[in-house]
């Protein structure tokens, strides 16, 4: 049974909180809490040290509430989508009629890497719909570049606000719109140089000898391999979906290394690709997701000169 301003509603009910206060926070996310724990509902907080040390000391002393822990959650979009899949899974599996969480993501993320997280908040109104799920997701105002709050609302269907007010979002795209949009990346600084390799319609076989041969020791031998396999799995997917000639580029930098694989195509059809397992194993989908499993960054974006997939290792720009 669904209840507050979940009730009657089927599947995910998905809302930001946009707050300029800790007091417009806290007068947000402690109703939420405790009218799921008065439901009898599992109730979550999925927030960083800070900001669930305020929750923790404005909620009465032994409120059931669980407070998720471990950064790694939010290490990738896929893997988060994964994680918590199998978390709402378990509780619908133990009878939960409703699950209430309310999460923020770390504020690293909303610089050079937010265009995946932009895609994420966007994909799992359709990953996550398939559960009672009623959650709020925390932005906070004084720290959120404007073009993140811009998606924000183009992401989240509603915005939660003090005194039990829930709105529509009028700026809202369903992901099957966002996620097809074009958003090229954040140039990264170690791009302006030359690269250190570029092949033309290279094999999957000399995609990942020119990545271990730029490998310089600065970057985590385990990142390297991951970057092999993704640098791997795109290449064969621009021979295989795309339109020649695919060309690849790599550079190298103190922390990390990055490759583009791009081809004249137009890119995948699909629009959850790279978050979501794929269905069919006919299409790009699965060398997508691989990407997204293993690398610390991936973007994808369409030009003039074809469809580009940039894959980071190491430690990306913020």
């Amino acid at each position: 049974m669904r209840t507050g301003a979940a009730a009657g509603h089927t599947g995910y009910y998905h809302e930001a909180i946009c707050y300029d206060t800790d007091e417009h926070l806290l007068a947000v996310v402690v109703p939420f809490l405790l009218g799921g724990v008065e439901a009898g509902e599992p109730t979550f907080v999925g927030f960083g040290e800070r900001n669930a040390a305020l929750v923790r000391a404005a909620l009465p002393a032994g409120t059931p509430v669980t407070f998720l822990t471990g950064g790694e959650v939010y290490a990738r979009p896929a893997s988060a989508i994964r994680s918590y899949r199998s978390l709402l899974a378990e509780q619908v599996a133990a009878g939960a009629g409703q699950i209430r969480i309310v999460g923020e993501l770390p504020r690293e993320v909303l610089g050079a890497t937010w265009d995946w997280w932009a895609r994420y908040e966007s994909a799992i109104n359709h990953a996550y719909d398939e559960f009672p799920l009623w959650s709020m997701c925390a932005y906070d105002e004084r720290v959120t570049p404007p073009n993140v709050l811009a998606e924000v609302a183009r992401t989240h269907p509603r915005t939660a606000r003090p005194h039990g007010r829930h709105e529509l979002n009028p700026q809202y795209a369903p992901p099957e719109q966002f996620l097809l949009e074009n958003r090229p990346p954040v140039p990264d600084p170690i791009m302006l140089d030359a690269p250190v390799a570029e092949l033309l319609d290279p094999s999957p076989v000399q995609a990942r000898d020119a990545v271990r041969a730029a490998k310089d020791g600065r970057v985590p031998e385990l990142e390297v391999e991951n970057l092999v396999l993704a640098v791997s799995e795109v290449v064969a997917n621009a021979r295989v979906y795309g339109r020649p000639v695919a060309r690849m580029r790599l550079w190298t930098g103190a922390d990390r290394m990055v490759v583009t694989v791009t081809d004249a195509g137009p890119g995948p059809k699909e629009p959850f690709a790279g978050l979501l397992p794929v269905v069919s194993l006919a299409s790009a989908g699965l060398g997508l997701w691989i990407a997204h499993q293993v690398c610390a960054h991936v973007n994808m974006h369409r030009a003039p000169d074809g469809y580009t997939v940039r894959l980071t290792a190491g430690t990306p720009p913020v």
